[in-house]
């Protein structure tokens, strides 16, 4: 039975691991949720006045989306693998197909908070409700009175109009969230298939099958882990270093003073090695033997960055 329950918690562990990115948009697009439901309690009153609802219903909307939007660009580390290509490097050794696929990759992210954004605030309809009130034809009401215009009908969202308009401020409120929640799940269509059709042409277009994706996806992340605690014991002990020189002593707990021991810091890495490991990787082979990312590359020797007799580019974007 602990051996079943062991196996168990294994296979759930190996099976998060590989899907880190699916969790990871899942929690995001779950926060943009709590932020839009929070947001239209506390923070959103439609004015009711011509001209202004369409332009705060619209903000509403669009200027919280367009924030997270570039918070996911700014979050994302192939935008910053980029810069340093374009510094470093350039793109020219990018064909068309590599550079939609980087900028595929950093758009569809960096989307899924704003989209989710969007779509609860279509499906909740208060800020669609708000915008389009006023637009309201007159005409498309059965009995509406002739002398109340635009304005009453702007004023419909915060139902403060006289007692013989209420029902028609029931049946504009309906309407109009009709609408909206159409909008938000036709969005959600949308975005399911392009999400299906996009999945579908990874996986088509992949020049590695399938276990190979799988140990190459390990491998990054293996290789990111070790990198970072690497280069966080290894600053510190350097840190040390310094440190002692400057004053005579330095003073460090027994956990550290056992790292100063076990691992002997000569100096710091020079810049053409950092730049060698920094900056956008497309998949390539050298040989025969693929290349796993950049440090992999440094590490074997292979110099350049695109293809040559030698090797060859794949176009997959490590992720």
């Amino acid at each position: 039975m602990a051996a079943l329950i062991a196996e168990n918690f294994r296979f759930l562990s190996l099976f998060f691991k590989s899907k880190d990115v699916m969790i990871f948009n899942g929690l995001v697009a779950l926060g943009t949720v709590g932020s839009e439901e929070l947001f239209s309690v506390v923070a959103f009153n439609c004015p009711c006045s011509p001209a202004r609802n369409y332009i705060y219903g619209l903000a509403a909307i669009g200027v919280p989306a367009l924030a997270l939007f570039l918070i996911g660009v700014i979050w994302n580390n192939h935008t910053w693998n980029l810069v340093a290509e374009c510094h470093k490097r350039g793109v020219k050794n990018f064909s068309a197909a590599a550079t939609f696929l980087l900028f595929g990759s950093i758009m569809g992210r960096a989307a899924v908070a704003p989209v989710t954004w969007s779509v609860i605030s279509l499906l909740r309809g208060e800020a669609y409700i708000c915008a389009l009130s006023e637009f309201v034809r007159p005409s498309s009401l059965d009995k509406f009175p002739a002398e109340y215009g635009a304005e009453v009908l702007a004023r419909f969202p915060c139902k403060d109009v006289p007692a013989n308009l209420t029902k028609f401020r029931d049946e504009v409120t309906r309407r109009l969230r009709y609408e909206s929640q159409l909008f938000g799940w036709l969005l959600i269509g949308i975005v399911a298939v392009l999400v299906f059709l996009t999945k579908c042409l990874k996986h088509c277009c992949s020049p590695l099958s399938y276990r190979q994706e799988a140990y190459w996806a390990q491998y990054r992340s293996n290789e990111d882990k070790l990198f970072r605690r690497t280069a966080e014991v290894h600053s510190r002990i350097l840190a040390a270093k310094n440190v002692k020189h400057f004053f005579g002593f330095v003073a460090l707990d027994k956990e550290e003073k056992e790292l100063v021991q076990e691992f002997p810091v000569e100096g710091v890495q020079p810049s053409p090695q950092w730049n060698a490991i920094t900056g956008v990787y497309i998949y390539r082979e050298n040989k025969g033997f693929p290349l796993y990312s950049r440090l992999h590359k440094w590490a074997k020797g292979v110099e350049g960055n695109g293809p040559s007799p030698e090797g060859h580019e794949m176009l997959f974007l490590a992720s």
